[in-house]
């Protein structure tokens, strides 16, 4: 495992220098690109040499994306996109966020949930429809990494950017729970108890969050402690990343939802006036870069992932409907949060549009998809994530810039 997770940081890294040389696109998006490249090169291997092929596709199963992303990259990526978040900014719009993050993505689940059981049924795809749902659960949760640089260089207003990435950020926690617990009751051979399915629930998203509260505060104190040696001061901020995100898996609480709270908190205490400058430097350049090359590989990780697709057309006319689906499940979802809202933080029509192309899909959706039992079920429903996750990181994340020009000129 280390020798594959070694190999892919270097391929990030060669795909990053090409993309910066020559395609100068968004570093997530252009190096995404030139992956799914690398491996269609790849699979044209097979039609000259079709052993050379195999052991290609092999070695590319072999790697286990599940366990790269959830039980290293994730609670990094969480954190270091917390850390860089405006805390008084986010508590502004703390129940539009808190609606989005879970009235949003539970509606967002049933839409397309429904919608994918009945098309699949259409196409002659046998589908189970609670399974149908946990593709809902795995598809709803939105990441916006690669197009958060496009919306400040689009000049988007800041309550709209504060919304995007709130939402992310904590419905990629709450996405993982409503998956775990869609998935239980699917897989459940004997009737299922909808009270113990909530009950877990509340445990996992609440105790994540006290996690996250207790972790930050720990920090922050750790941090202050040390003003004067930024070395240290990052490396309890990494220590806190790490074990903290070990111990909420140990506990059977969310981790992810646990380093988004810590990083908001321990992000917000580098504003004070104790803090020095140096700090505040060390901190916020060790988490940018770390943010950076994970990114870099996750998206390389998700290039990869083609390698290990068989082309199957049904599948591929499923995953180009779903792109259909999840954006209008997105939308809906957006609309429907309005009534939940005050008036003053309501999004018009306009803005409905940029929240719905903005809510790019990613590398959790691919992960969840690929941790579901081996068969049929899972094979589809991991073509229609594939679909759905590179159509809105290379479409929506190229175009999201013009959209945000022309709607709010």
């Amino acid at each position: 495992m280390f020798e594959i997770f070694v190999g892919i940081i270097a391929l990030a890294a060669f795909l990053s220098y090409l993309n910066a040389k020559f395609l100068k696109l968004p570093e997530t998006i252009g190096v995404m690109i030139l992956s799914i490249l690398v491996s269609l090169l790849f699979a044209a291997s097979y039609f000259i040499n079709q052993t050379y092929f195999d052991q290609v596709t092999d070695f590319a199963r072999s790697i286990d994306f599940k366990t790269i992303l959830f039980d290293f990259l994730l609670g990094i990526l969480l954190f270091a996109g917390a850390i860089h978040v405006n805390l008084k900014g986010l508590l502004k719009e703390k129940f539009t966020v808190f609606i989005y993050a879970t009235f949003g993505v539970v509606v967002s689940t049933f839409i397309i949930g429904t919608a994918f059981y009945y098309v699949a049924s259409l196409i002659g795809l046998n589908i189970n429809y609670l399974y149908s749902l946990v593709f809902g659960a795995l598809i709803s949760p939105t990441d916006p990494v690669a197009v958060l640089a496009l919306l400040k260089k689009a000049g988007a207003p800041k309550h709209m950017e504060i919304k995007i990435v709130g939402e992310s950020l904590f419905n990629d926690g709450v996405g993982i729970v409503v998956f775990l617990s869609v998935l239980s009751i699917a897989t459940m051979a004997h009737e299922f108890d909808f009270s113990h399915i909530t009950s877990e629930f509340g445990k996992e998203a609440g105790g994540g969050f006290l996690m996250g509260i207790v972790l930050g505060h720990l920090g922050k104190k750790c941090i202050v402690s040390v003003n004067k040696q930024s070395v240290i001061a990052v490396h309890i901020s990494l220590a806190i990343v790490l074990g903290g995100y070990v111990l909420s898996n140990m506990l059977h609480i969310s981790g992810a939802i646990a380093m988004v709270v810590a990083g908001l908190i321990i992000g917000n205490s580098l504003h004070a006036k104790v803090i020095s400058a140096d700090l505040k430097t060390h901190m916020n350049i060790f988490w940018k870069v770390l943010d950076e090359i994970f990114n870099a590989v996750l998206f390389v990780l998700i290039g990869i992932v083609m390698i290990t697709l068989d082309f199957n057309i049904y599948h591929l006319i499923l995953g180009i409907v779903s792109i259909v689906l999840v954006l209008l499940a997105r939308f809906i979802s957006i609309k429907l949060s309005n009534l939940f809202l005050k008036k003053s933080h309501r999004v018009n029509k306009n803005e409905a549009l940029i929240l719905t192309w903005a809510g790019l899909r990613g590398g959790i959706s691919i992960a969840l998809a690929l941790s579901l039992p081996e068969g049929e079920v899972k094979d589809i429903i991991v073509y229609a994530t594939y679909v759905v996750v590179v159509f809105s990181i290379i479409a929506q994340g190229l175009s999201i810039e013009k959209l945000v020009s022309k709607l709010l000129k």
